[in-house]
């Protein structure tokens, strides 16, 4: 890639400018457009000419203020369907934009990477806010100083294979009885094992999604799984889930369930809200002695 032949060129007065774009689902499928009039394609990207991408223009800085901008194309099946919007497909995928010479696309140059913000759709088209990569600065980070643990199961601090069997299981469905509730097979596990865990969807229409289970109850051989919120596409029976222990972030759940006490990631033994106006007393626990016992 060479941004400096790109800029030679522009000098000229003449070019051969425009414009393309990257999509970047969190599942990895990746969609390439262009406002040129026929496709180009570099760095394994296929960039469609037909698809009726436009973007309005950038609004960058060299400080911390947050990029932004904003892109219009058209509802298409093939490409950008609307049922893959609504199930979230999108959210938060990545954006990239170019600057490329179209008869020479070695010539380019990376103007934007970002994140796609909110999506609306109407009368066949979708209009897609990009957030920069300086919104990231905006959201809270680090760690809490809580009793519960901040850390999510599975992720490098927490250090759970969520692959054991032990943790996670697939399983089909066997019925769906509400948008938010649906029944499987798996008595092998206790009653309430995936109890504020996750539960991912394998196969079907609404294959790579997640979801956040509210209750697990064993019944009989099935287990029925409640959500807290519905996922946006459809789960028929027979389709098949994946589903995550669940944690609820107290360090006894953490020794006993997972047994992985030593990268508890709060502070359980921290005092009270009342610790610092308490006094000794003989007649309860307040005896002046260890908080930890």
């Amino acid at each position: 890639m060479s941004a400096a032949g790109l800029f030679a060129h522009l000098a000229t007065g003449s070019t051969h400018i425009c414009q393309c774009w990257a999509i970047t689902r969190a599942d990895g499928v990746t969609f390439g457009f262009t406002d040129h009039d026929r496709p180009l394609a570099f760095d394994g990207i296929t960039f469609l000419a037909d698809s009726g991408l436009s973007a309005r223009a950038l609004a960058l800085s060299s400080g911390l203020a947050v990029d932004n901008s904003e892109a219009v194309g058209l509802l298409q099946n093939d490409v950008i369907a609307e049922a893959d919007i609504v199930a979230g497909r999108y959210d938060g995928a990545e954006m990239r934009n170019w600057l490329v010479r179209w008869d020479s696309v070695g010539q380019r140059q990376l103007r934007f990477r970002g994140r796609v913000g909110e999506i609306t759709r109407q009368a066949g088209q979708f209009r897609v806010e990009l957030r920069g990569l300086t919104d990231a600065l905006n959201q809270p980070s680090g760690r809490t100083y809580l009793r519960s643990c901040s850390a999510v199961l599975g992720d490098a601090a927490c250090g759970v294979d969520t692959d054991d069997p032990a943790f996670a299981v697939v399983r089909p469905v066997l019925a769906q009885t509400e948008a938010r509730e649906l029944t499987v097979a798996g008595e092998d596990y206790t009653d309430r094992w995936f109890e504020q865990g996750v539960l991912e969807v394998v196969t079907g229409k609404a294959r790579g999604l997640t979801a956040a289970i509210k209750h697990d109850r064993l019944e009989d051989d099935r287990r029925r799984i409640t959500l807290w919120q519905a996922l946006r596409a459809d789960v028929r029976t027979g389709d098949t889930v994946r589903l995550i222990a669940g944690c609820d972030k107290r360090a006894e759940t953490c020794r006993v369930k997972f047994t992985n006490l030593v990268n508890f990631r709060g502070f359980p033994d921290m005092p009270g809200d009342d610790w610092m106006t308490s006094v000794p007393r003989s007649d309860d626990a307040g005896d002046g002695g260890s908080l930890v016992r």
